[in-house]
């Protein structure tokens, strides 16, 4: 709207304040004409200028709109908004309670209003823009880059809201931010992809798939190492102490260093040990015959030793099938394989981080469709204990050379968990536990080594508290399950009142931005991302309405069976 219309349309609206709250005025609309004409400029998530007799101006946000019937059958027409700061002498400030009462006029904000209060609030190198207000395209909404990306992120919204474009032009955008005349930025970004989404978004990404993932199933923790190995549930103490026994010896075995050193190596050193090893040395154990000290008198055994059954015989056997199945499971060859044994951990940290020696690359989409779902959680859990550790030790490392340094990580890292129930549900089952520690310890205190989460998720409800209790900007698009809803309401600020309720209604690529990063909460209309993620919405009706479709079996059976 031009800013000669906006006046007019002001003019006519014979709107005034009827009362003030800490968090809320309301605003009566006495004529169903000039309603009508508001109507048709504002909206919920609109702005509105409530004018004082002191020449400042506040700012609210509408919340909603209702209809009063008085005593003699008129029309009153309110409208509720939320204040969200003053401008005086050309300048905004947080916060409503300074407005003088009784305020004077109430009219639509200006245009170039809105605009000055977005671009005063963030200086032209911290700012980031994505989005535009959702009430007027024309004003885009920046945020502080360094607040929005060092501060842990959360983007909710249910199936076809625009998520994971959301989630996919914030990337792109961050990607193609440069401060010079280079080919790469210093964006480091790994994508964890669970339903193989992200690779046509992101062609020159560096992507790990099951055909190239190697992971060291060496470093796997202790959690982690019981979990996949042991039945948890099974509460056996003799499998526990042979496995770690197995562990720490072969760990000492295979230790080249000193004596000193080798006698500090414990279950959780991070030091090669052969897993084929250990099964044999669980064998040896199930299978234990030990000598009585006394021999045979008689017989065809005369002068043998007498053997009796070890105190493991045979208590082993289950832990034993299960560590044998797992080494012959073909599909675990990426984390037991012949090649996650050689795999030095320079190499599986930088294939990680994009540091390919061809083909660097700012975004790592690591797709976890071909991860067996049993292992998917471990999985998960190794690659992030991975990278929180490079980001501690990289800090260590930078502090120790100069103890002066601010900047501890210059090279810091953004790991984007995608469905982010499925690795960090509220769940207490034992297969989640791993990958709970891990991203919760990444919450809790990433940010200060230069590793920070964004969690993307149709189910936040089901999100870990205490992941998403930690996250400091939100984008909340389309929630229609009460349960979400009332989840999100619980997490976000008091202060936004109302405008919770509307996330049912946003349509797609719409959302709530609120957050330190923002200067205000805001209804927001993503950008277009460049190249999309792929959808996985199947077009039954199209297919179904196509000729009949022959089927390789056999094919599918020899996938099947690798």
């Amino acid at each position: 709207m031009s800013d000669n219309k906006s006046k007019s349309e002001g003019e006519k609206l014979n709107a005034e304040v009827i009362s003030v709250y800490p968090d809320k005025v309301r605003i009566s609309v006495e004529k169903l004409e000039d309603f009508k004409i508001a109507g048709e400029s504002l909206k919920v998530g609109s702005y509105v200028r409530i004018s004082d007799n002191e020449n400042s101006v506040l700012i609210a946000i509408i919340e909603n709109f209702s209809i009063e019937v008085t005593d003699a059958g008129s029309r009153k027409y309110i409208i509720e908004a939320n204040p969200l700061g003053v401008i005086s002498g050309d300048k905004f400030t947080r916060g409503g309670d300074s407005i003088a009462i009784p305020p004077k006029k109430v009219e639509p904000a200006r245009e170039e209003e809105i605009k000055k209060i977005y671009e005063q609030s963030i200086t032209t190198e911290d700012s980031f823009t994505f989005c535009m207000l959702s009430s007027n395209h024309n004003i885009k909404v920046p945020v502080n880059g360094n607040k929005f990306f060092n501060k842990h992120i959360a983007i909710v919204g249910s199936t076809g809201s625009g998520k994971s474009h959301t989630l996919t032009t914030i990337l792109q955008k961050a990607v193609a931010t440069k401060s010079g005349d280079f080919a790469l930025n210093n964006t480091h970004v790994i994508i964890f992809d669970i339903h193989s989404e992200y690779k046509s978004a992101f062609p020159n990404s560096n992507l790990i798939d099951i055909s190239n993932l190697i992971l060291p199933y060496w470093t796997l923790n202790s959690d982690e190492l019981q979990e996949l190995f042991l039945d948890t549930d099974a509460n056996d103490h003799n499998q526990r102490f042979i496995f770690k026994e197995a562990i720490v010896n072969n760990r000492k075995s295979n230790f080249s260093g000193s004596d000193d050193e080798k006698a500090k190596i414990h279950f959780d050193s991070p030091l090669y040990f052969d897993i084929n090893e250990v099964l044999k040395f669980a064998i040896d154990k199930n299978t234990e015959l030990v000598e009585t000290g006394e021999t045979y008198a008689s017989g065809a055994k005369k002068g043998q030793e007498k053997t009796t059954q070890g105190s493991l015989y045979g208590k082993l056997t289950n832990f034993v099938n299960r560590l044998e199945n797992k080494l012959n499971d073909k599909r675990l060859n990426f984390l037991l394989g012949e090649a996650a044994k050689r795999i030095s951990f320079q190499d599986a940290i930088s294939n990680i981080l994009g540091y390919q020696k061809s083909n660097p690359s700012n975004v790592t989409v690591i797709d976890l469709s071909g991860v067996p779902f049993e292992v998917l959680s471990i999985t998960v859990s190794l690659i992030s204990r991975i990278l929180f550790e490079y980001g501690y030790i990289y800090k260590r490392l930078r502090t120790e050379k100069n103890p002066m340094e601010k900047v501890n990580n210059d090279i810091p890292i953004l790991l984007v968990y995608e469905e982010a129930h499925k690795y960090v549900p509220t769940s207490d089952l034992a297969k989640y536990r791993a990958s709970k520690t891990s991203i919760e310890r990444i919450a809790k205190e990433g940010r200060k080594y230069g590793v920070s989460l964004l969690l993307a998720s149709q189910r936040p409800s089901e999100i870990s508290e205490t992941i998403f209790s930690q996250c400091n900007n939100f984008i909340a698009m389309r929630l229609t399950n009460p349960n979400d809803q009332n989840y999100v309401k619980r997490l976000l600020p008091d202060t936004l009142g109302s405008l919770i309720n509307k996330l049912p209604t946003l349509r797609a690529g719409e959302g709530l931005l609120i957050g330190e990063s923002i200067v205000l909460p805001s209804i927001i209309q993503m950008e277009e991302c460049k190249l999309p993620p792929s959808s996985n919405d199947i077009p039954y009706w199209e297919l179904w309405k196509d000729e009949w479709k022959d089927l390789n079996f056999d094919a599918l059976k020899d996938e099947w069976y690798k």
